[in-house]
């Protein structure tokens, strides 16, 4: 594993006066994340980072990550086949599953052992590659959920509305604003049962903002979305980072990961094999022989490369065109690799 070299002063507490957040604007900064990009490699200032952190099923080891970091402010995406431990990662690091072993860090804070709510209430949340709303509730109530400091959740205090009223004030005029930047303040009184899948997609990201999170962590927020309604949800993961917030997202659509990410990682068989900016890690000859197998001539970062890897699949009988959620270049590889 290669780690740069790490700089003086990383992390908030070390930050010069130019790096912090009010002085530097996160659309246009042109930064190098890293000093040498590859698996494992060091960031400039890493929001997130864990340690051998791994997770077995049975024999099967679906997490070995030895090193990863977060860049702070910026939009990762985390890529890899079927299979390669991409969700179980994001479960292991926001406190929905326990590794075998590991040491994981949000600005700088600990966070093994610590448990899914907790984790959220420190700005670190995430959505779910199925979403997960209250079907019966409406789209209001769904998001007064995603609220935090609510006085009125406890018995005693339920029974005295003056002590829980101004801040469920506070929290409607939070979620009505939310609503009304999603395009969803006219589903605001209808029940999310009733809403699209796209619909719901946007419901759980913005339900995810009530927290007011440092750290946005999206599973496969593309899976099964309306093509309408992509470039809504593209919009909405860009104007996060201009908000101030870091990105995480997993993702088998290249084109959108090439056009939308500042940094990728990418996954196979539970370990982090490369990292790197888009067009870099795309060229990758780890990321192309993970993703295609044989088809190793393929430039993932050129459009034109997509073009002449779906003309030759078209021809392929053990390949899947077009099988949502995997977008073009999620095949059946683990198939293909099993035959002798």
């Amino acid at each position: 594993m290669s780690h740069a070299a790490e700089p003086a002063g990383r992390g908030p507490a070390g930050a010069h006066a130019a790096d912090a957040p009010s002085a530097v604007d996160h659309m246009t900064d042109t930064r190098p994340i890293a000093e040498q990009p590859g698996p494992g490699c060091r960031k400039r200032d890493p929001i997130l980072v864990a340690s051998d952190v791994t997770r077995a099923f049975g024999g099967i080891k679906a997490v070995d990550v030895a090193h990863v970091e977060i860049p702070r402010n910026k939009i990762t995406a985390l890529i890899g086949p079927n299979g390669a431990g991409k969700t179980t990662l994001f479960n292991l690091l926001t406190g929905f599953d326990t590794p075998q072993s590991g040491q994981w860090t949000f600005e700088g804070q600990d966070l093994a052992g610590v448990p899914a709510y907790k984790v959220a209430r420190l700005g670190m949340v995430r959505t779910f590659q199925l979403t997960k709303v209250m079907g019966k509730l409406t789209v209001l109530e769904n998001m007064r959920l995603g609220a935090s400091q609510q006085p009125g959740e406890a018995l005693r205090r339920a029974l005295l509305p003056p002590l829980w009223k101004r801040r469920e004030q506070e929290i409607t005029e939070q979620a009505d604003e939310l609503l009304a930047r999603f395009k969803l303040d006219t589903k605001r009184t209808d029940y999310a049962a009733s809403l699209s899948g796209g619909q719901r997609k946007l419901l759980e990201m913005a339900r995810a903002l009530m927290v007011r999170p440092k750290l946005v962590m999206l599973d496969e927020p593309m899976a099964g979305v309306n093509p309408a309604l992509t470039q809504s949800l593209l919009d909405h993961i860009r104007n996060l980072k201009a908000d101030g917030m870091t990105v995480l997202f997993v993702e088998h659509d290249m084109h959108m990961v090439r056009h939308i990410a500042d940094w990728v990682i990418v996954m196979a068989e539970g370990k982090v094999v490369a990292e790197g900016p888009p067009a870099e890690v795309m060229k990758d000859p780890a990321v192309i022989d993970a993703y295609l197998g044989a088809h190793h001539d393929v430039d993932l970062g050129d459009s034109k490369g997509f073009e002449k890897l779906e003309e030759e699949l078209e021809h392929d009988p053990e390949s899947v065109i077009g099988e949502e959620p995997d977008g073009i270049v999620g095949r059946r590889i683990d198939e293909r690799k099993e035959k002798p």
